[in-house]
């Protein structure tokens, strides 16, 4: 008899989210902004996803097109996961208005903020639960600081991974590593956050 394949894990995505307070959210987000994607904020008909992808034009753009590529397609819409500032886990596909965007804009993502973290906890257990105790989690984030790590490392333990290469990397040159990966459709090798513990500038 044949030695029986190995049965693929499923993979969860957790992706850090834009910046809130840069240049391009300001453009998005001032009242005189009359394109088209400022117009559906308003009208609360814009995907986080999209909104994100165009507020971080590399970074977030390559982390959602990454996600996109390499989760199980049956499965994309319950694989990909955007952490929030106020909202815990969000969905790319959760249409978002300005009045949540503000809201967001106005935490800071830190772990001591129960406006933060609360939010997070709450939608990390309930993930946990749903998905059992054999899929992988990717955080395709900053491992530099506690900020994500702490949270999901308390949750998933051993099963949280994250990109090796992203490690001594800044945020624009992992956005175009993960779009290179996406066009030559390669994934990136990921460890266990606990295993890169030394590696982390912290």
């Amino acid at each position: 008899m044949s030695p029986s394949k190995a049965v693929a894990k499923r993979r969860i995505f957790l992706l850090s989210p834009a910046n809130l307070s840069g240049r391009r959210a300001e453009i998005l987000l001032r009242e005189a902004a009359k394109f088209d994607l400022a117009t559906r904020v308003r009208i609360k008909d814009a995907p986080i996803g999209e909104v994100f992808s165009f507020i971080s034009g590399l970074y977030f753009r390559g982390k959602l097109a990454y996600a996109t590529a390499f989760s199980e397609k049956s499965k994309a819409r319950d694989s990909i996961f955007i952490i929030t500032a106020t909202r815990g886990l969000v969905a790319p596909h959760v249409r978002i208005g300005l009045d949540g965007l503000v809201e967001m804009a106005g935490v800071p993502i830190n772990c001591s903020d129960p406006r933060y973290r609360a939010p997070l906890e709450r939608d990390l257990a309930k993930l946990a639960r749903r998905i059992g105790k054999s899929a992988e989690i990717i955080l395709l984030g900053s491992i530099a600081t506690p900020k994500y790590l702490e949270p999901l490392s308390k949750m998933f333990g051993e099963r949280l991974l994250v990109p090796t290469d992203f490690i001594g990397c800044g945020d624009m040159s992992r956005g175009a590593m993960m779009l290179r990966a996406v066009r030559s459709m390669v994934p990136l090798v990921y460890a266990p956050v606990m295993s890169l513990e030394t590696a982390r500038g912290r």
